[in-house]
């Protein structure tokens, strides 16, 4: 199983180094370095914290060939001389899977941060969903404090964590301690839970074709893999505490993986579909041809133009509802990477003392286009 867990750790490593590296190229494609934000830089580190875990998984295996102080009866451990050979590797295990935990935590934490800061920046504007990100914001600090303690200081004193004899209890055995394991399931779930809610009102309202709302309803509702994989790691720990805490280890490279997929997905995902969409076109399998107008709207080979949910009167400008909001897919306002963006333009027109204003402010979320107009009408005073 050594070997094996190598190949597949250090791989998966580097796909996923592979994976940030694409994200960093996109961003820089799409604002250049100076228009990097705060979870670009940070993603940067979580790749050097992605990069640690998986040496510590690999040092668990190789170096101390997968022991620690669980997987023990209690006879072995009043005969275990503690100058053997087998007492500094179980002792060594033990130290490692309690840093391992503590990095595992650490970068699940900063790939959540690097998201919520994401959706910050898309939801700019639309003031509930930016309340909601700022509770992710406190969530995920209140629930990453609660994890660490409960890694650090589950067990005391401190260094019962790799007390051999006598058994120091369920609690200071970091490979299957249960403490650490329910809470950082438990509270892992919560958050991506939380996480995934706040995009998905606003998708699935959105006015786009049914494939394409399903493909961006998967770019951000990854995290639900991240969760499954969190949750069979902790069964197979529960169910087997002796050859689980080792299956258990392969789950967690493999969790935070996909984590730093899911956790990039949103970034390359507008630059790969115009690479998909320009050799569709080169191909002559385009969908839409020639630039045109139809039924008001301009669109060409990079936009999808889509049918406005606004009934006819209010087309004419009459009874129109802010609620009633137009989205329109235009890959024209995917060229900053998902930044949000608001251009707005007033117009004032003024006939004696009665003004008609017209206001309209429009935000590209990662290529939807929230269109939100609203129009004061008022009748002119005849000369």
């Amino acid at each position: 199983m050594g070997d094996s867990f190598t190949t597949e750790a250090f791989t998966l490593l580097g796909v996923g180094i592979a994976v940030i590296a694409l994200r960093i190229v996109a961003r820089v494609i799409a604002v250049g370095i100076k228009g990097f934000q705060f979870d670009d830089y940070l993603m940067c580190v979580a790749a050097v914290i992605y990069s640690l875990e998986t040496a510590t998984a690999y040092i668990v295996g190789a170096w101390w060939l997968g022991l620690a102080n669980n997987g023990m009866t209690d006879e072995e451990r009043r005969t275990l001389d503690p100058e053997s050979h087998e007492y500094s590797l179980r002792v060594g295990g033990s130290k490692t899977q309690l840093v391992g935990w503590s990095l595992y935590t650490l970068l699940l934490w900063t790939l959540k941060l690097c998201m919520c800061h994401f959706y910050l920046r898309l939801t700019s504007g639309l003031y509930h969903l930016e309340l909601r990100v700022k509770i992710g914001y406190a969530l995920i600090g209140a629930t990453y404090i609660a994890t660490e303690l409960s890694v650090l200081l589950g067990c005391q004193p401190f260094k019962n964590n790799w007390k051999i004899y006598p058994d120091p209890g369920n609690y200071c055995q970091p490979a299957i301690s249960k403490i650490d394991l329910y809470v950082t399931v438990v509270l892992n779930v919560l958050t991506d839970m939380y996480l995934i809610s706040i995009p998905m009102p606003m998708l699935w309202k959105a006015n786009l074709e049914i494939k394409r709302k399903l493909s961006l309803i998967l770019v951000f509702g990854g995290g639900v893999f991240v969760m499954m994989a969190g949750i069979l790691r902790c069964a197979l720990i529960i169910k087997d505490p002796i050859n689980g805490a080792q299956a258990a280890g392969s789950w967690a490279c493999r969790e935070t993986f996909v984590a730093v997929v899911i956790g990039n997905v949103p970034m390359i995902y507008p630059l790969t579909r115009r690479g998909v969409e320009k050799v569709y076109s080169m191909a002559g399998a385009s969908k839409y041809g020639p630039t045109s107008r139809s039924n008001g709207y301009r669109h060409d080979g990079d936009s999808l133009p889509l049918k406005s949910s606004l009934s006819k009167p209010a087309r004419r400008g009459k009874n129109r509802s802010i609620h009633a909001l137009p989205t329109t897919w235009n890959d024209d306002l995917e060229i900053d990477g998902w930044d949000s963006e608001r251009s707005g333009s007033i117009s004032h027109t003024k006939s004696h003392s009665r003004d008609t204003s017209v206001t309209e402010t429009r935000e590209a979320l990662g290529g939807i286009k929230v269109t939100r107009e609203t129009i004061l009408h008022s009748e002119m005073r005849k000369s």
